[in-house]
């Protein structure tokens, strides 16, 4: 509240001479204006012709008066107000000098000489915080207009407790599943001095998730050049190296959304975005040179014949354990999914149109982010009567006003519509509050959010934004690292997962606003990190089978990186089921959101994008005459 009204100050400061033989009991002559002096009920006459004005002022610092020990403000002037204060009290000694600050006359002292050193001190009731609130307002200088506030969030120190609370079992539960880089995460966030919010932990979470994708893709490289007949060094380099280029492409795509997030969004929303920047910078640092360099160490100290990859018959129950149990994709399997190419893209392009449909009628639930309004948690001392409370805030005449029982029988919450300007909201809560204090004596204020029809409007046009430009940036790296036809399916892809994923919203009643809007973009980075992947791969096979026919190849394509797809999709579902059923209320349309998105991305990899690119690079990547049956055989042999 200090800082609000602190804000809210335009701090004008001028200085005027006293008219001495003004009627104060009358009215004010010409040229003459009445100002209320800081003691209560006095009147002072000041000529209204500004002396000095106080934009001239170069600074102004709290202290103490050497002689009386009371806190005044110093203040100083620059050259031009130094000369107009040395020709007025040059000329006015022995008068008083009104000194003024937002038509309020602060001190009228007495000039006893000529000040012509540009230095002066103001006097009055001071205490040593009026006093610093004062010298912070006149450095600040004479404002146009007096500020308005246009959004504000408020979290009581006991919500803030809960909220954290389950911010860190979510937290804890997930680093149970992955673990990961936390530490380095932690450091990153603090070199950077960023603020640690809820959508912040559950960056943290999520980006635990993701980590293992690097090193999934890795592990499966040296799988693949083992089973080619590597020897352990050479598919221990090989797999790096390969692993090193899919590892980048599928990153910077997530980045892209990050930024835009970061560019577009507010603060909480910020912090998440880079939150998650920063764990993916970490997680490709940590995939390519940390785990590279224990891999080394660790083959210099055992020089292993053969790397512990594969199940063979014969093994000792010691070797069985060291080697993986169980992979859901056995090697060599070869579904052909691009038989199904027509019926999933049909049934993908009726569900985004459902989900455009319901999107407009009956419409997104739209949170305050976007909307604007009030938004107000509160709790009685002890169990509340909701129709008094409802009867306290019906009485102020703020539209319709909605208050539901949250929680437990203490714990409210308050909805009001938009206030009209932002004035109108400030308003509105301050009503609020005593309101409720009244009724209820107390009543804890935990949490306020309140935003204008301005701001939200903004909000949501950047949110927006957001999206549009994460699908441009991603569209032109696709492009530029892979050819056009990748780039449209990428991008055509993203946007009917987009669809149907707020089709998934709207139909279960999940809020629109900033923190799902992260949740969208994390699943689009998600979603255009597994298609660059499956992309990539069908890149590498274009060059080494030359004579595969091109829906062949898209299949071979996809069985090769299935593991790593639904090993990456199931790390990331471990990471965000615990937000969902641990992070409470403010997190979990956050966590369903993520859920559902991870679950919808991983079925369009294989069912949207990857037939995409077959429709439209069946002519253009592979000619459809390339190669015989024959040819075929014996380059997939080979």
């Amino acid at each position: 509240n200090r800082i609000k009204d602190l804000l809210g100050r335009t701090a004008r400061m001028t200085f005027h001479l006293v008219d001495e033989g003004a009627n104060l009991a009358g009215s004010p002559p010409p040229g003459v204006m009445f100002l209320p002096s800081e003691r209560a009920g006095e009147r002072v006459a000041v000529r209204r012709n500004v002396a000095v004005d106080g934009k001239n002022l170069t600074n102004a610092r709290a202290g103490q008066d050497s002689r009386t020990g009371e806190w005044v403000v110093n203040f100083t002037f620059d050259g031009t107000g130094t000369r107009r204060f040395a020709d007025i009290t040059r000329a006015n000694v022995g008068r008083p000098f009104a000194i003024v600050l937002d038509e309020k006359v602060i001190s009228a002292p007495v000039i006893r000489e000529p000040i012509t050193g540009g230095q002066g001190q103001i006097s009055g009731s001071f205490t040593v915080r009026t006093a610093n609130d004062l010298s912070v307002l006149l450095r600040a200088g004479a404002l146009p207009a007096p500020l308005t506030i246009v959004e504000e969030r408020t979290v009581g120190p006991e919500l803030g407790a809960d909220a954290v609370r389950a911010g860190m079992i979510s937290l804890a539960v997930g680093t149970l599943f992955v673990f990961l880089y936390i530490i380095l995460l932690m450091a990153g966030l603090s070199v950077l001095e960023a603020t640690l919010t809820l959508p912040g932990i559950a960056g943290i979470v999520l980006t635990l998730g993701t980590a293992l994708d690097a090193n999934i893709l890795i592990n499966e490289r040296i799988r693949e050049e083992v089973k080619n007949g590597r020897t352990p060094i050479n598919a221990l380099e090989a797999g790096y190296t390969k692993a090193s280029g899919t590892i980048l492409d599928s990153n910077v795509t997530n980045l892209i959304a990050m930024a835009c997030l970061y560019g577009f969004g507010s603060g909480p929303v910020k912090g998440f975005a880079v939150t998650v920047a920063i764990g993916t910078i970490v997680q490709m640092w940590t995939a390519t040179v940390l785990t590279r360099l224990f891999a080394s160490w660790w083959y210099r100290r055992t020089r292993p014949k053969e790397l512990p990859v594969f199940q063979r018959p014969g093994l000792s129950l010691w070797e069985r354990l060291r080697r993986p149990l169980f992979r859901i994709f056995p090697d060599g399997t070869r579904i052909p999914f691009m038989r199904g190419a027509k019926t999933g893209l049909i049934i993908s392009a009726v569900l985004s149109t459902l989900s455009v449909a319901i999107a407009f009628h009956p419409g997104l639930e739209k949170g305050i982010d976007f909307k604007g309004g009030v938004e107000m948690e509160i709790r009685t001392p002890g169990p509340g009567d909701i129709s008094v409370l409802r009867g306290a805030v019906g009485g102020l005449g703020l539209g319709d006003a909605t208050l539901l029982q949250f929680g437990d029988a203490s714990t409210f919450a308050l909805r009001l519509p938009a206030q009209g300007d932002e004035g109108g909201v400030q308003r509105a809560v301050t009503a609020v509050r005593e309101a409720f204090e009244k009724a209820a004596p107390g009543t804890r204020i935990l949490r306020v959010e309140a935003v204008g029809n301005r701001i939200s409007n903004e909000l949501f046009l950047g949110g927006l934004m957001a999206l549009g430009l994460s699908f441009l940036a991603m569209l032109l790296y696709i492009w530029i690292r892979f050819e056009w036809q990748f780039g449209i399916a990428a991008i055509a892809t993203l946007i009917l997962d987009a669809t149907k994923t707020i089709g998934f919203m709207v139909l279960f009643g999940i809020e629109f606003n900033l923190t799902t809007v992260a949740a969208i973009l994390t699943v689009i980075g998600f979603s255009a990190n597994d298609k660059v992947v499956v992309f990539d791969r069908m890149r590498e096979n274009l060059r080494k089978f030359k004579a595969m026919p091109l829906e062949q190849l898209v299949d071979l394509s996809i069985n090769e990186t299935m593991n790593r797809s639904l090993g990456t999709s199931m790390t990331l579902l471990l990471s965000a089921l615990p937000l969902a059923l641990f992070g409470g209320d403010t997190l979990s349309g956050f966590a369903w959101v993520m859920v559902v998105g991870i679950l919808i991305s991983a079925a369009s990899s294989v069912f949207i994008a990857a037939p995409i690119v077959l429709f439209t690079g069946r002519n253009r990547l592979r000619m459809p005459d390339a190669a015989a049956p024959g040819k075929v055989e014996g380059a997939a042999a080979s």
